[in-house]
């Protein structure tokens, strides 16, 4: 009898575990999810870890996975998390595999390919740049986010339906559309929320 009750218990316990597993998955796979900011492509707005400065710790951010899940469309200032390979279809087992939780278990770090970037183009917008400057549909951008003036150029470019353009704050530290050209829509996978650390810089996208 006593026997009984103990496995009850274990399955109880062992039930209650992979419900909890299960709803991990869920949230940070497709509603929301925290991150570490690994790149400076975003200084100043958002500070990324640096291996060989102990005291150069990257930003945590909080990442709003169902915003373009839901339909809505990127707009322009949304600070992004994209998946760099343009040249693939995601499916939504991409949604599955790149949950951290399930990349934990597995042991597998691909996060070389998500990028975190501004976007600076929407569909049916015209870019150029000139004199320093980024243009958009003839218009000069106001960007007192960046970190500094862009060296180089880029090719001008109409960017097709169902994707947008996207560049880093630190110009000439990014890695963006500039290289892999206009992102579709589906490999916008989350928007950033808000910056939840450091403390003192706590603050709202």
């Amino acid at each position: 009898m006593k026997s009984k009750r103990i496995m009850k218990e274990i399955f109880d316990w062992g039930r209650t575990l992979i419900f909890a597993v299960l709803l991990s998955i869920l949230i940070s796979g497709f509603i929301v999810q925290p991150s570490i900011i690994s790149e400076a492509s975003m200084e100043p707005t958002l500070v990324g870890q640096d291996s060989f400065h102990d005291d150069k710790v990257g930003d945590r951010v909080m990442i709003f996975k169902s915003v373009y899940i839901l339909g809505n469309a990127p707009k322009y200032g949304d600070i992004v998390i994209i998946d760099s390979r343009v040249d693939r279809e995601r499916t939504f087992m991409d949604e599955i595999i790149d949950n951290p939780l399930i990349k934990r278990i597995m042991r597998e770090n691909n996060d070389r390919h998500f990028w975190i970037k501004r976007v600076i183009g929407e569909a049916g917008d015209f870019l150029e740049f000139k004199e320093g400057t980024v243009y958009r549909n003839d218009a000069a951008l106001v960007e007192d986010y960046i970190k500094e003036a862009m060296i180089g150029d880029f090719e001008s470019v109409l960017v097709p339906e169902n994707h947008v353009f996207v560049m880093g704050d630190n110009r000439n530290m990014s890695r963006d559309s500039r290289e892999i050209g206009p992102v579709p829509t589906e490999n916008v996978v989350g928007k950033v929320l808000f910056r939840f650390y450091p403390f003192d810089k706590i603050s709202k996208y």
